[in-house]
């Protein structure tokens, strides 16, 4: 029996059930599918006239918003801009719709932005699961999005997503996306049910397969810019933090100016790399070829893999490929005979960070 078939020899390596979680990110989703909805936007905030919008998070708090950004960008009449910092660019002000992401309420880089957000005078939303941030929207009378306590930031995707989705359609800012996001909840849950879960053997399983081919390699993933380059940033963290393997990516048309000429050296680790295309029926015609050109010449150094997303639109085929990553990624860990949930080099610079005040 391969060892990703082994169900129960699986879960004694998955010590922290992080297997639950990834099982159980569809009903996630639906559930911050509700917790939008159930917002109620303040009518000055639907009548103002935002000039731009800023999300302030880190890690799992922040790829909710740039899968915001990658997936509204044909949409969107304003900028849209992520910061992951502790400072704000100079032109947020009074026009500007403050987004506080923290999903434990206490990221300091976060709280550092409220704080800055506030003093600048823009239009605040917050969401978390509690902490600081929870008690400065209160204080101030912020509105704030509650989302439920306990999971590890970057298995609260949902959370970080979906409940922004619904609340930028309630402002004014785009259509209602109901629809799309009904399709993409089932769009997870049928490949969850019929192609991703462990009881789906390896043969038909692409993740465990993915696994397979990744383990031992340094991963490169690329994909189109367009739409898909949170995509990729998704997978690459879930990579690194749940399989403890190092990643990379890159995006075209940008990559063919300057990365592939760096696929060169060094000749000896070359044969080491796995490179992961990503690819969707919304590429560029030029954008293609390029990628089809590109994967010929790495295919003569390197191992590349290639993986088409599906789905009847745009939102299902990103979480295609987004949760097609977290049970690869969870696959991964497995074969590498890690726990995919402690994070302990995080742990630890936290611990050390804060010897700092």
């Amino acid at each position: 029996m391969k060892v990703l078939d082994d169900v129960k020899g699986i879960k004694k390596i998955d010590r922290s059930d992080m297997l639950d979680l990834i099982l159980k990110f569809p009903d996630q989703c639906r559930h911050a599918f509700g917790i939008g909805r159930s917002f109620s936007a303040p009518q000055s905030y639907k009548e103002a006239q935002f000039k731009n919008m800023v999300f302030s998070g880190l890690g799992g708090s922040a790829i909710g918003a740039d899968l915001l950004r990658s997936y509204l960008s044909d949409e969107l009449k304003i900028p849209l801009l992520v910061s992951r910092d502790y400072t704000l660019p100079n032109f947020v002000n009074e026009d500007t719709l403050f987004f506080a992401c923290s999903y434990s309420g206490d990221t300091e880089e976060t709280l550092a932005s409220y704080d800055e957000a506030k003093r600048r005078g823009a239009r605040i939303l917050a969401v978390s699961s509690g902490g600081k941030l929870e008690a400065k929207a209160k204080e101030d009378g912020t509105p704030f999005i509650s989302i439920p306590k306990g999971y590890p930031p970057r298995t609260a995707l949902g959370y970080a997503f979906f409940p922004w989705l619904v609340v930028l359609s309630k402002l004014g800012l785009i259509e209602d996306k109901a629809k799309d996001i009904e399709d993409a909840i089932l769009t997870i849950e049928e490949l969850r049910d019929g192609a991703l879960k462990p009881e789906v053997k390896t043969t038909n399983n692409l993740a465990k397969k993915l696994a397979e081919a990744l383990l031992g390699k340094y991963v490169i993933i690329y994909a189109a810019n367009k739409h898909f380059d949170s995509v990729i940033t998704r997978f690459r963290g879930q990579l690194e933090e749940n399989s403890k393997t190092l990643a990379s990516t890159h995006v075209f048309p940008e990559m063919n100016h300057n990365e592939t000429v760096g696929w060169e050296n060094p000749k000896k680790l070359l044969k080491d790399f796995a490179v992961l295309f990503l690819r969707d029926e919304s590429e560029h015609p030029r954008v293609a070829k390029r990628m089809e050109i590109t994967a010929g010449i790495i295919k003569k150094k390197s191992k590349v893999i290639e993986v088409r997303s599906k789905g009847k639109g745009l939102l299902s085929r990103m979480f295609y490929l987004i949760y097609l990553g977290d049970f690869t990624s969870y696959y991964l860990a497995i074969l590498n005979k890690r726990d995919p949930t402690p994070v302990e080099m995080v742990t630890y610079l936290k611990g050390e960070l804060a010897k700092f005040k």
